[in-house]
């Protein structure tokens, strides 16, 4: 059993602080309500579940930072909504894009960020160990959160017509779904070669606490 915190108080106290703020600032006259509430649904859920099972199942610095960031990315997306995320409008407008990328940015991180959680809980609760099962089996937990997501707009969008057009955010792309998707599959993948060995080393500290 994991006893004692992988990051130091105060790092954590601030990612919590950081998340809170920008929760406060998402929800203050966002642009469309019912949007805000679909997106930022997973920080409302996984917050108060990660604040719960700190002493019983705490994670290393690295997984908790990255997902301060993902919530941070949902908020902003939920606030300005996907779509219109002034910053990539610009960026849209400037370089004549098709469209508003925020998007695709929200997917990528939707495979890469879960991607070190999902492994993490895997190497802990798991006879796995780090190889070239982990990694598939990281990239396949990682594709099935991405499509349930998209079977979450599908729902949605078959519940409520036309105002989900906004948490869709197809912008008029036909093959929408699948960019996500692959997006997703990109992250996830992107992520395990890019910060296995750093997690590794979290989590060797982290056992150290046994």
């Amino acid at each position: 059993m994991f006893s004692g915190p992988s990051t130091p108080r105060h790092y954590r106290y601030a990612l919590l602080l950081l998340v809170l703020a920008v929760l406060a600032w998402s929800g203050w006259q966002p642009k469309d309500l019912f949007t805000w509430f679909l997106e930022v649904a997973p920080v409302l859920i996984g917050l108060p579940l990660l604040i719960l099972t700190f002493r019983y199942f705490p994670l290393t610095m690295l997984a908790y930072s990255l997902l301060a960031l993902h919530a941070v990315i949902l908020m902003v997306g939920g606030h300005y909504t996907y779509a219109e995320m002034p910053l990539f409008n610009w960026l849209r407008d400037t370089f004549e894009l098709a469209r508003n990328h925020y998007d695709r940015v929200g997917h990528v991180a939707q495979g890469f960020i879960p991607a070190i959680v999902a492994r993490e809980i895997l190497l802990r609760r798991s006879p796995l160990q780090t190889g070239k099962w982990l990694f598939f089996l990281t990239t396949c937990v990682c594709l099935a959160i991405s499509a349930s997501y998209e079977f979450i707009e599908w729902w949605v969008a078959l519940a409520s017509g036309d105002e989900a057009v906004a948490f869709l955010a197809t912008q008029g792309d036909v093959w929408d779904t699948q960019w996500d998707m692959f997006l997703a599959l990109c992250g996830a993948i992107a992520s395990q070669l890019l910060l296995a060995r750093l997690h590794d080393r979290q989590l060797g500290r982290l056992e150290q606490k046994c």
